[in-house]
């Protein structure tokens, strides 16, 4: 079969389409065949050894397909069945073997390139919305990079959660997709200072930052919050946040400063469905809208990459195995 693989961390070069031997599943695992397999800043930090990862590897941490081959031990799901999975190496590649009990199954209605933009970006602006900050109505947040694939999602969730949402996008043009998905106001941070405008437009301050972006925003982050605002830190794109003095947090008002990840809101089985199900829920009635607006074949993985990393892309980025 066909598969990206990484021998040595780097730019978009090193990922190499390579035949490599199809996956044979292991007791409690099952084979999917990808149909669609999602592209996410988690994948670069691992391209790039930012998160080291033992070489070589396949990289991807999502895919939605059809179960072609269950291990021993796996009565769920059966060979036939279309599923969806995140949280698992390997999905650069026309066939993965993940877990059974990682996987979850996809609605009739929901395609599997629906379930793999879905999957790791919609449970994290889930989990962002409802448990890290569970918004509430009358709270204010800034979303950073809110024409991206989280951003998107994260802005519809707040909304419908009835929070005042202002975002941040590099273009006239994302923030015209940030206001569409529900921001209320969308500040073009490479005209205007975003912690300028955050105060003018919240003069209070804020209930909650969402950054998924790091070093160049970080500490003006931390001024735009009210006195015991919470700093959600789940991305670096520009960067890693430096060293600092967590005086820092109380001298700007005890303030709380959280580093989640997707892994530890759905580390159970439980979790991962209750998620899982809601996500896929709203797509499927239309109250989660995804943007796929990007898809590559395997073959131009590296130029997804750079499409990523240079800001060029809005919404979800896909790999299409098939292609």
């Amino acid at each position: 079969m066909k598969a990206i693989r990484v021998h040595r961390w780097g730019g978009p070069e090193v990922l190499q389409l390579e035949e490599v031997p199809a996956p044979t599943p292991g007791p409690g695992q099952v084979v999917v065949r990808v149909e669609a397999a999602g592209i996410n800043f988690i994948d670069v930090y691992q391209r790039t050894g930012h998160y080291e990862t033992p070489l070589p590897f396949t990289p991807g941490q999502e895919a939605a397909g059809t179960v072609t081959a269950v291990g021993p031990g796996v009565t769920a799901p059966r060979v036939g069945d279309r599923v969806a999975y995140t949280g698992v190496l390997g999905a650069y590649a026309e066939y993965a073997v993940v877990p059974a009990d990682r996987v979850v199954a996809l609605p009739d209605a929901v395609s599997a390139e629906q379930g793999a933009a879905a999957m790791l970006q919609g449970m994290t602006a889930h989990y962002l919305a409802t448990s890290t900050y569970p918004l509430k109505p009358g709270d204010a947040c800034l979303v950073h990079a809110a024409a991206g694939g989280v951003g998107l999602l994260l802005c519809q969730i707040a909304k419908a959660r009835g929070a005042r949402v202002i975002g941040t996008a590099s273009t006239r043009e994302k923030a015209a997709l940030a206001r569409a998905a529900g921001a209320d106001d969308v500040i073009l941070y490479t005209e205007q200072d975003f912690e300028v405008e955050v105060k003018r437009l919240a003069g209070a301050g804020l209930q909650v930052v969402y950054d998924s972006v790091g070093k160049t925003t970080f500490e003006k982050g931390l001024n735009c919050l009210q006195p015991r605002g919470m700093m959600v830190l789940f991305g670096q794109s520009s960067g890693a946040v430096g060293p600092f003095d967590p005086q820092v947090l109380n001298q700007k008002g005890s303030l709380y400063l959280t580093r989640p990840t997707v892994a530890n809101y759905i580390a159970t089985r439980a979790e991962l469905l209750a998620r899982a199900a809601d996500v896929l829920a709203w797509v499927h009635h239309g109250k989660l809208k995804l943007r796929i607006a990007h898809t590559f074949p395997l073959a131009e993985a590296a130029e997804a990459h750079r499409q990523l990393e240079g800001r060029k892309t809005t919404g979800k980025v896909l790999l299409i195995p098939s292609r």
